[in-house]
């Protein structure tokens, strides 16, 4: 009896070596998804943090009458009619760890915000793909 009950609960190692090689065929097919997800996620998370900064953005200009410099003069400056911090905390990085670039244009009414995603250079595809707000 003591024999037949070692066999009932052990494994063997043909039938472990089956549940890895399932295992690792289920993690080939469903990592790519996921790291496909990670990507966009990440475009998402750049535009939302845009918003936020357009948003600062608009208000240093409805106070001051102009644009800021630099994105950091939301947070401290000290031109006339300033009334910031318009930022509760630092600027934040995009997801990529870099700077936002501000962009005002020419005609002085409009401006963009720019993050050039994971090779912090223009142009580029997937994951490199500029945000742009």
């Amino acid at each position: 009896m003591n024999r037949k009950r070692r066999k009932l609960i052990g494994f063997t190692l043909i039938e472990l070596l089956i549940v890895m090689v399932i295992l690792g065929l289920l993690a080939s097919l469903v990592a790519p998804t996921m790291f496909g997800k990670v990507a966009s996620s990440k475009q998402k998370t750049a535009k939302a943090q845009m918003q936020m900064l357009a948003t600062a953005v608009d208000a240093f200009r409805l106070d001051t009458g102009d644009f800021p410099q630099d994105l950091k003069d939301l947070r401290q400056s000290t031109g006339e009619y300033w009334d910031g911090p318009y930022m509760p905390k630092d600027i934040p990085l995009d997801p990529w760890g870099k700077e936002y670039v501000l962009v005002v244009a020419e005609n002085g009414i409009e401006f963009s915000l720019i993050s050039y995603g994971k090779d912090g250079e223009p142009g580029g595809e997937g994951e490199d793909e500029d945000v742009e707000y």
